[in-house]
C-alpha cells in the first residue's frame, strides 16, 4: 500500500520557498510573502504558510497544528475588521527569522486599534514555519490616525 493514500490531502505538505538557509534577500521575500498572504485575510491561504503539527504561541494562546491555526485566523477576523499589516524583518539566521509588526483593525462598534509586536518564527527544511513565537500590544487610535488604508 502506498504510505500517501493514508494521509488526507490538506495535509501533505508542500515546500514553501524560499528555503532555509536565509539569505538577506531571502529572508526579506519570506517577510513580504507572509505580509502579503495575512493582508488577504484567507485562513486557508495564510494556513498553508504552516506544517501540519506546527506550535505557536501567540499572546497568551498555545496553538497546535495547521487546523487550530486555521480556526483562531477565522475567529481572530470576524473580531479584527479591517485588518491591514505591516512587517518588517529584524534579523534572519539559518532557518530563523524576527520580525517586528503592526496592524490596525477596528470592532464591531467602529473603535480602531493598532497592534504592535514581534514575532520570533523556525522553519522546516521545506519552507514551512514549525513554530511561531508572537508577542502583541493593542493601542487605541483615532481612525484619522490610521498608517494603513487598504
Amino acid at each position: 500500500m502506498n504510505s500517501l493514500t493514508t494521509i488526507e490531502p490538506r495535509q501533505i505538505e508542500t515546500a514553501r520557498p524560499p528555503l532555509p538557509p536565509f539569505t538577506k534577500e531571502t529572508a526579506l521575500a519570506k517577510v513580504q510573502a507572509a505580509e502579503d498572504a495575512w493582508n488577504t485575510r484567507d485562513p486557508d491561504k495564510v494556513a498553508l504558510a504552516y506544517t501540519v503539527d506546527t506550535q505557536w504561541r501567540n499572546r497568551s494562546t498555545m496553538l497546535a497544528g495547521r487546523e487550530e491555526i486555521k480556526q483562531f485566523l477565522i475567529e481572530k477576523w470576524q473580531t479584527e475588521l479591517g485588518y491591514r499589516l505591516k512587517k518588517e524583518l529584524w534579523s534572519f539566521t539559518d532557518n530563523r527569522i524576527a520580525v517586528t509588526f503592526f496592524y490596525e483593525w477596528h470592532d464591531k462598534s467602529l473603535n480602531w486599534f493598532r497592534s504592535y509586536g514581534n514575532e520570533l518564527w523556525e522553519f522546516a527544511t521545506t519552507g514551512l514555519m514549525q513554530r511561531r513565537i508572537a508577542s502583541i500590544n493593542d493601542k487605541a487610535i483615532n481612525e484619522s490616525d490610521r498608517q494603513l488604508r487598504n
